[in-house]
């Protein structure tokens, strides 16, 4: 397979004026979390429709921020689903609280609002659903729940920057949202991450505690510190590459939507698998096509010889070595996830590429 035919399941795509923000970075000789951070922020901000966000060093930085904005601590219970990147409850353990696992629901693999409700205990202080591949999944029935006890939501919007649920922002339907721009994201700053809220007293926090207890920027010398904080700081170096891309950032949602209309064409019908539901109409885009596949491995393993790169589903928390509990507490997960497969998905393929890859989905289901 040449290189020219293989297909990536996702890649980075810079924008073209990367090189040219960066250069006057560096002319500037401010390097550090700075006006440009602040433009970063201020106009995703408006983007989102939030007074407020604040940009950090990681989309694990944002969810830890929100939820030592938020209070919490040492003794405290956070509840997750178990369908995520472990990155999500590391950001838990990281304010001292203990991730509680929860099993998904089986429809879009979110938090199931009937596992949490069971989950629910004293020391719970907030609920961190996560939309996977950009979906809204269960978050009206989260939100209600969690009003219901008196809890705060934080949602993981990692891979949602920009997609909508009935003409609503993912990330902003909570008390706060968190987003990434990693690498495999819509537009990437390198690493670095975004918390957005309505709240101008956990904006506040939230400045503080990316600056060392600092709300407002500081010399670094003689400057008052009057509470915790630490150094979650995006440089003006990552926030000029990620100001860039934003401008396409319509553009790159456009695209993916036209890729998930397309794959939904072209395998809707096929006995064997099932494409996860993608309210394309009403603002969801998937960050990348995402199926359940019976006979996933092999299906991964056909498609790689084809110059077509797939990637698995993360390990189900539950199974990872620090948050290891029983399968048997996690039905849904633990039957759903070894047959989840991201298909190749970046948004620098064309229609007929995705095309290309429905064909041999059909090929290797008629051979089986």
């Amino acid at each position: 397979m040449s290189r020219a035919n293989f297909l990536p399941w996702w890649t980075p795509a810079m924008a073209g004026g990367e090189t040219a923000m960066l250069t006057k970075v560096v002319a500037s000789g401010y390097l550090n979390d700075g006006d440009l951070t602040d433009a970063l922020a201020r106009r995703l901000a408006e983007k989102l429709g939030v007074p407020h966000a604040v940009a950090v060093t990681s989309g694990t930085a944002a969810i830890a921020c929100a939820l030592f904005a938020l209070g919490v601590g040492a003794g405290d219970e956070v509840l997750v689903p178990d369908v995520t990147f472990i990155a999500t409850a590391n950001a838990v353990t990281l304010t001292g609280a203990r991730p509680v696992l929860v099993d998904v629901e089986p429809v879009s693999l979110a938090m199931d609002p009937d596992a949490a409700r069971r989950a629910i205990t004293r020391r719970t202080k907030a609920l961190l659903p996560v939309h996977v591949s950009g979906r809204a999944g269960t978050l009206t029935e989260i939100i209600s729940l969690a009003k219901s006890h008196g809890l705060p939501v934080v949602e993981d919007a990692a891979e949602a920057l920009g997609v909508q649920a009935d003409d609503k922002p993912l990330g902003t339907l909570g008390e706060l949202g968190c987003f990434s721009f990693s690498p495999n994201k819509t537009i990437t700053t390198g690493q670095g991450g975004l918390v957005v809220t309505r709240n101008s007293q956990l904006a506040r926090r939230l400045r503080e505690l990316k600056d060392q207890g600092r709300a407002d920027r500081g010399t670094g010398g003689d400057d008052a510190h009057p509470v915790l904080g630490f150094n979650f700081k995006l440089t003006n170096l990552q926030a000029a590459v990620g100001l860039v891309q934003l401008e396409q950032l319509e553009a790159r949602l456009e695209k993916m939507r036209v890729i998930g209309k397309c794959y939904r064409a072209g395998l809707s019908d096929l006995p064997g698998i099932r494409l996860f539901p993608a309210a394309l109409d009403r603002g969801e885009i998937p960050q990348w096509t995402d199926l359940l596949a019976e006979n996933r491995d092999p299906l991964e393993r056909h498609l790689a010889a084809q110059g077509m790169q797939c990637r698995k589903f993360w390990h189900p928390l539950h199974t990872q070595t620090p948050y290891r509990r029983p399968d048997s507490e996690f039905p849904v997960s633990s039957s759903f996830v070894p047959k989840a497969l991201w298909l190749p998905s970046a948004f620098q393929m064309g229609e007929e590429e995705v095309r290309r890859v429905c064909s041999q989905i059909r090929r290797f289901l008629l051979q089986g």
